[in-house]
């Protein structure tokens, strides 16, 4: 429970226990110490009663009508004095200081809290060996615990407002020392999501700083590498297409001619003499199968290097590419919206556009089960964005990326672009978004 504690609670919850505890045990000092206090400041008095009550009744002894000495004794004590006389006959009357026991503005629960201790003593007055009466003692505590009172206000008071300055100090260096952790937590959340760019701000104690600037460096370390990868990809795409382009040419000059010369041959064989049994049908087969070996050839060819894209452009490519789905598919309702500046991007970026299309198309012909499908192409700023979308089966647990869309992928990153599957509202989405300022400054490959 305490580690899903917040820093600021681990750090405010001991000091307000320590801070409790104080106070708690300032009162129990409190208490223990303002008992002891006040019976000995009373101690004096008990003793003078007891003084003056042995002197009177010497004086009541020697005095010739000791009767009207006492009640002259009596007469002369003021009613606010500690020490009163109460005869036989009045029984146990109040004293007029009682009500000064408790004494305005202190709370009863803090005198119940000191435990103030009994003070009254009683000594005994004698006439002829007769009980008439008693001096008794009756201290008035009210300033005494007026005084602990202020004194345990003072000790709160005190504690309270250290409480209050600690705990500020604590906020502000915990706001402090947390602000920085903050942007540290930030700067590796960016750096989880491939985001290198913007720099960890130095703050904090020393250590903290430390952890920044080891930060920063190992962000400066990752973009390095980062960039050295896109370079390693973007080299790896550029042999790819030369390797597709050669191979294309190859196709196309040497294979194309060898096909249309055995086509040529095969029908002008036909004509030059009729069909016989099955001389004739083999001259037939050969027809056909040279003919479907030249249709392979041209798909083949269109999928090495398309010829669209250089002749018509990449708006007028994508548009053919969407027509041949729908004739291979019209069982899928194929919807598009295909920006006409398109045509102004050419080189490495408009091969990856043309393939991204064609190859998540092709997935949806193929392992979608789809009735329905959507191709955006459009240009953001300065970011071209594709979204292929279709209401098929979507794609396999785990999100793996097939063959097709691996490649895809790798030609993506290394246009720093990126390439995502999804599933949301019953659809399978392919986005791709790619960044065209630093794609049109590239030599196109021819």
């Amino acid at each position: 429970m305490w580690q899903h504690l917040s820093f600021r609670t681990q750090l405010f919850l001991p000091l307000g226990v320590s801070f409790l505890a104080a106070l708690v045990m300032g009162g129990v000092l409190l208490q223990s110490f303002a008992t002891g206090q006040l019976a000995d400041e009373n101690e004096s008095g008990r003793h003078s009663t007891r003084a003056v009550a042995a002197a009177l009744n010497n004086t009541l002894r020697a005095s010739d009508n000791p009767r009207q000495t006492l009640d002259a004794f009596a007469h002369s004590l003021d009613t606010s004095s500690d020490i009163q006389f109460r005869a036989v006959q009045a029984g146990p009357a109040s004293s007029p200081t009682d009500g000064l026991r408790k004494p305005h503005g202190v709370p009863q629960w803090f005198v119940d809290l000191l435990a103030v201790p009994n003070m009254d003593a009683t000594s005994p007055v004698t006439i002829d060996g007769k009980h008439v009466g008693d001096l008794v003692f009756l201290p008035d505590l009210s300033a005494d615990l007026f005084e602990k009172w202020i004194g345990f206000l003072a000790l709160t008071s005190l504690v309270v407002v250290l409480m209050a300055i600690t705990g500020t100090i604590a906020y502000v260096f915990a706001g402090s020392a947390l602000r920085p952790l903050q942007y540290l937590g930030q700067g590796l959340t960016r750096m989880r999501r491939g985001d290198y760019t913007v720099p960890i701000p130095v703050g904090g104690p020393p250590e903290i700083r430390q952890s920044c600037e080891e930060a920063n460096a190992l962000a400066a370390t990752l973009a390095q590498l980062s960039q050295d990868n896109r370079d390693l990809l973007h080299r790896l795409v550029s042999l790819q297409d030369d390797e597709r382009r050669d191979l294309a040419r190859e196709l196309h000059d040497e294979l194309g001619p060898l096909l249309f010369s055995i086509r040529a041959g095969t029908i002008a064989l036909i004509e030059a003499s009729p069909p016989v049994g099955h001389l004739g049908n083999a001259a037939q087969e050969v027809l056909q199968s040279v003919e479907a070996l030249q249709q392979t050839n041209r798909r083949i060819l269109d999928r090495l290097r398309p010829l669209y894209i250089e002749e018509l452009g990449l708006e007028a490519s994508v548009q053919t590419l969407l027509r041949n789905f729908r004739k291979q598919a019209p069982h899928i309702g194929l919807t598009a919206t295909v920006d006409p500046d398109l045509n102004g991007i050419d080189g490495p970026l408009a091969q990856t556009i043309y393939r991204v299309v064609q190859e998540a198309l092709t997935n949806v012909l193929r392992h979608a089960a789809a009735r329905n499908a959507h191709v955006q192409a459009i240009l953001a700023g300065e970011t071209l964005i594709i979204e292929i979308s279709d209401d098929g089966g979507g794609f396999p647990e785990g999100n793996v990326f097939g063959r097709g869309l691996t490649g895809m992928h790798e030609r993506v990153r290394a246009l720093s672009g990126s390439l995502s599957l999804l599933r949301a509202d019953e659809r399978t989405y392919v986005r791709c978004r790619l960044p065209v300022e630093t794609t049109r400054d590239e030599p196109a490959q021819s």
